[in-house]
This record gives C-alpha cells, structure tokens and sequence, in this order.
C-alpha cells in the first residue's frame, strides 16, 4: 500500500529559484535608518574582503560551512576566542548583530573565491583576448544585506508590515513602527513554494525586498497535445495545439504591435540623428534611445511569453515546443536597411528564454526541435512552398493552396516532436551525444503523423476541449 501512495503523488521540480520584488513603504525617517545600515554593512564587507583574501590560502582549501567560522575566530571576539586576530572589526563594529556579520563573511568569501578563481584562468591563458588585463578585487562594490527571518526581520500576519533591525549611526534597534509592504506577485501565497531569506535593496532610487523562493510545482498531467511555437518577423509569435495524431485543436498569432511601433520609433531616432552628424559618433550616442528600445523589447518579450503559457495552460499542455535557434543569426537584408533592424530587433531567444522560465515554473516542459523544413515544407506533405515576394507572411503549396507560413510551420514543428518522441524514442533510433536535437533522418511534417499508422503511437486518453 506505502508503494502505491508513493507512485501516486506528483513528481516535484526541485531547485528551481524565482525572485519576487516586495515594494516598501518606509518613512523619511525609516529610509534614513534602512539607508544607513546598508552603509554599515557595505563598510564591514570592505574590510573582510581584505581578510579573507589574505587568509585564503588557509581558507580556500575548507567547505563551504568550515569558512565562516574560521573567519568569525579571526575577527569576533567571544568567551573562548578571547583574542582575535583583527581588533579592528571589534572596535570599528561594535554590537554588529551576527547574522548581518555572517552574511556579511558569506559576501566577502564570495567575492574573494570568484576573483581567485578568474585571476587563475587569466593565468593559465583562458582569456577573450590576447591582451586581456588580469581581473581585479574589487573591495568597494555594492552590495546588500540579506535578511534573516527572526533575526533581522519580523514579517507581520498578512506580510503586509514588517519590522527590520536598523543601524541608527550608535546602536542597531528594531523600527519602532513596521515598515508598510506592497508584495509583488502572489508566490508567497503557494503552499509549494517556500521563501527564503531577503535582500534588502536600498539606494537614492529603489527601497524594496528582493525576496528569492525555492519553487517545487508538481509536473503537469501528460496528455497527447502539445503547444507548438514558430517565432516571425512578420507575426512575432504564432502557436498552435497539435495532438499526437495530428489533429491541430487551436491556434492563436500574438503580434503587439503598438509595443514594436514604440520601439521602431525610438530607433527611427536614431538613425536620423546619424544620418545628421557628420563623421563619426561619439561614444553614448543615443544612449537614451538605445535603452529605452532595449527596455521596451524586454517588455515584449515578456508579454509574449506570458500570452503562450497562458494559451498553452487554458489547452492543459505539459509541453510547449520552439526549434531550436540557439546561436543562429539572420543573414537577411542590406546594411542599414529595415529589415537588417528588423532582424536586430528579433526577439527568438529572449521569448524562448522566459516562456521556459515562466513554463518551468508552473510544472511544464519546453522542448527544442530541429528548424530544417519547417516552414519550407509543407505541412500536408506535397512539397515545397513557395512565399510570396511582396508578403512573406504567405506561401503557396504544390497543389496551389495559399496558406499562412508561419501557421504551418507551428504543425511542422509539433509533428516533429511527436514524430520523434513517440516513434524514434521507443528504439527506431536514438537522439545525439552532442545536441538536443532529435535525428535529421527525413523531413517530418503535419502528414507524417496522418500517415503513421495508430500502432506506433503512444496512446493517450481522448482530449476534453476546453
């Protein structure tokens, strides 16, 4: 019986890390206080990294657990470490809470250990040039103080207020009133999630919580559809709910076009502005410009990717399948002309990046397929296509039959991935050492999955329309 509870319950992702911004509140006075002991943490890290990298040649040979109590005898005094090595610390920081204090060593060791690790490739010739300059350690660097639960901050009920030991400029004392939280998104609020320790970010600009949870989402129920993704020019994103058999169930074009009109604004900008000057430009030209579209196109991105995993969650898809254009960039379109910009501005990766992230999150699976013959070949098996010269977007079959492009290389794509995952897995061949990529053994398309016979697919449950 124990057996079968235990082959019942759900696999768990593990160690999947997501990062919630919670927005605080504080008062002028409570933001000098917050602002003051990043401070005094900042100047405590400067002078331990200084320690332990002169103690690292005794310190980088212990686990990870073993260093900071070794760095704590060298600079915290206590009933049986009457003498430590640094008195500095003990009359520079006085009543320094110890938890900021390990935090603080847990930094600096960090610090020190990827310095030493980067000077050693530098050494032994692992460099990006020739002439490249040895890494330095960088003591001064910003950093920010994680803050234990218990020790450092006091979360109220509703995680709507909380207290947080502050230094004050002569003692560290808990803020008398809370301090107002607005959390972003809703993780904490999953039983499956659990929070970690935050960070306290506070500069002239931001005062927030950078509050990391470790996700374990239950892996989503396999069914025979898949959601299958072909990234354009022309559409930025078209999908498609493919079953195992073939039988295309939904199909959704994602195009924001006032998001990309923005955007090509900007650049329009910029290229007025250097068709204006003469000779050449200055180093930050439009720099404003530059950021700005780079901000807007991450907007995109993510709002792209948001519109698949919602689509592919309303389907009850586990998986959501891309090709794989890792590495591949576009040779189309003469200098300075739109479409090499638009081209620049193709967003393959970045929504294939954060559509897994967002994808993983909720217990799904993205998968890659080989991107030959997709959108050349059409998807009922009669040949190639042929696009048109004036719209791209639209092919025309063999047979005569005008279609999308990007539309029938979303079922090429899902045929793909049944084709080799329900016929070439079960030992017809086997997948290469060196890549992700299923075997290029033919060109698979929508009809080979008409044409394979029921037999020699994996059989699934009859699909429940939405």
């Amino acid at each position: 019986m124990l057996i079968l509870v235990i082959m019942a319950q759900k696999k768990r992702r593990k160690d999947l890390i997501r990062t919630d911004k919670w927005q605080l509140k504080p008062s002028q006075l409570q933001r000098q206080l917050l602002r003051l002991t990043v401070q005094e943490f900042r100047s405590i890290c400067r002078g331990l990294i200084s320690v332990v990298f002169t103690h690292w040649p005794e310190l980088g040979g212990l686990s990870s657990k073993q260093r900071i109590p070794a760095v704590e005898r060298l600079m915290h005094k206590t009933r049986q470490n009457q003498y430590p090595k640094y008195e500095y610390f003990i009359r520079r920081f006085y009543k320094f809470p110890s938890y900021y204090r390990r935090s603080a060593i847990s930094f600096a060791i960090g610090q020190v250990s990827s310095f030493v690790t980067r000077y050693m490739e530098w050494q032994s010739g692992i460099r990006k040039r020739r002439d490249a300059k040895p890494p330095r350690l960088n003591a001064d660097c910003g950093c920010y103080p994680a803050l234990y639960q218990g020790q450092c901050i006091l979360f109220g009920a509703a995680m709507d207020t909380a207290k947080i030991k502050v230094f004050t400029g002569a003692d560290w004392v808990w803020t008398l009133v809370p301090v107002e939280i607005e959390p972003g998104y809703k993780r904490h609020l999953l039983d499956t999630n659990e929070k970690l320790s935050p960070y306290l970010i506070v500069n002239e600009k931001k005062c927030h919580l950078s509050v990391p949870f470790r996700c374990n989402p239950d892996d989503r129920q396999e069914t025979n559809r898949v959601v299958s993704v072909d990234l354009g020019i022309n559409t930025t994103a078209v999908a498609s709910v493919v079953t195992s058999d073939g039988t295309v169930l939904a199909r959704r074009f994602i195009h924001p076009g006032r998001d990309i009109d923005r955007r090509d604004k900007r650049l329009k900008r910029i290229s007025k502005k250097a068709s204006l000057s003469n000779g050449k430009l200055h180093k930050g030209f439009c720099r404003g410009n530059y950021r700005k579209a780079s901000n807007i196109n991450t907007q995109i991105a993510h709002s792209v990717s948001r519109e698949l995993v919602d689509f592919a969650e309303a389907w009850g898809a586990k998986f959501i399948v891309f090709e794989l254009l890792l590495g591949w960039k576009p040779r189309g379109g003469r200098k300075r002309s739109n479409l090499r910009q638009r081209f620049h501005g193709w967003l393959h990766r970045a929504i294939a990046t954060w559509t897994e992230a967002k994808w993983n999150e909720l217990g799904g699976t993205v998968k890659y397929v080989n991107p030959r013959g997709t959108s050349s070949n059409a998807y009922d098996g009669s040949g190639s296509v042929r696009r048109d010269s004036k719209n791209y977007g639209l092919c025309t079959f063999p047979t005569g039959k005008r279609y999308n492009t990007d539309l029938q290389a979303t079922y090429n794509i899902a045929a793909k991935y049944w084709f080799y995952e329900l016929v070439h897995k079960k030992g017809e061949a086997k997948r290469g050492k060196r890549t992700r990529l299923a075997p290029r053994s033919r060109a698979v398309t929508l009809s080979t999955l008409w044409n394979t016979p029921s037999s020699s697919v994996v059989g699934f449950d009859t699909p429940s329309y939405p």
